[in-house]
């Protein structure tokens, strides 16, 4: 590759046609501009025919200079995209389990709306699609209920987020045989979640596959619906459950020891996070802490 001083130094030569302006320009002394010139001379043959006042380029040097134009309109076209990379204009890619996904959702909307130019690809997906997401670099951000052992991703600590049985409105909730009246709706983490919070809500309990399956949803988005209407009870995390628009229908039942998943926020390790990455990663925070300040008033 030839060496960008020299040819910044016959740049400066086209412009000013002289050895001097040429130096002066660039802040070097004329001597280091002929010296850059005798090394492409070297290289290629003549490229300034010197008996010309203003100095004139031969055509080698006129091929030259069209080679070095190209360069400095990709540097520049470079530190252009380095800038536009951390601006606040841009995509940014987030994906996110549907309970904290449904919470989010609308706050990134209006995160979208206060900063024109922001675009935010949001997709809900389980832990095991977060991750590999998020290492595929199909997406910049990722939230999970694990901290990861791939030492690709970097996990910070966003929020807590508890488990939450819950059951219709109005019913009553005691006893193990209220729970096998209602009868359980499921979904694909319903089991393993009912599980952990029945051992603490009911400890010596027979089972969650003992009890009736009055329903299954693969949208957490219209999982409390059968609940709200009636037709048995779920176990859902917290962030699901606040999302949900009819609360009135719907009840809690309160646990002395809570079930709480930790929430991880993760993106590559090997490089930072830019401006735009920053300003969605502060606002889920700001967002779930918020939810959890409310819960707690």
């Amino acid at each position: 590759m030839t060496n960008l001083n020299w040819l910044q130094s016959l740049q400066a030569i086209a412009r000013t046609g002289s050895f001097t302006r040429a130096a002066e320009q660039l802040g070097l002394t004329q001597a280091a501009v002929s010296q850059h010139i005798r090394q492409l001379e070297d290289q290629y043959g003549c490229v300034v025919l010197r008996s010309l006042r203003p100095l004139a380029l031969t055509p080698t040097g006129q091929l030259l200079l069209s080679y070095a134009d190209e360069i400095t309109a990709a540097n520049e076209c470079l530190q252009q995209r380095l800038q536009a990379n951390d601006s606040l204009q841009g995509d940014v890619g987030l994906v996110t389990p549907g309970s904290s996904g449904l919470l989010l959702y609308a706050d990134l909307l209006a995160l979208q709306l206060s900063q024109p130019g922001l675009i935010i690809r949001h997709r809900f997906a389980p832990g095991a699609e977060v991750q590999q997401a998020v290492l595929d670099n199909s997406y910049h951000l990722g939230v999970l209920t694990f901290k990861p052992d791939d030492p690709r991703l970097y996990a910070e600590e966003i929020a807590e987020e508890p488990l939450e049985l819950v059951y219709p409105a109005g019913y009553q909730v005691r006893e193990w045989q209220d729970l096998q009246r209602l009868g359980f709706i499921n979904h694909p983490d319903g089991k393993a979640m009912a599980t952990r919070l029945l051992s603490r809500h009911f400890p010596g309990n027979p089972g969650v596959t003992t009890l009736p399956c009055k329903g299954y949803s693969n949208q957490v988005s219209l999982l409390l619906q059968p609940v709200a209407l009636g037709l048995g009870f779920t176990v859902v995390p917290r962030y699901a459950r606040q999302a949900f628009a009819a609360q009135d229908k719907i009840a809690v039942l309160q646990c002395g020891q809570p079930v709480i998943d930790t929430l991880w926020a993760i993106y590559r390790a090997e490089w930072p996070l830019n401006a735009r990455c920053r300003l969605v990663l502060e606002r889920i925070r700001s967002t779930l802490n918020q939810a959890a300040a409310s819960q707690i008033q």
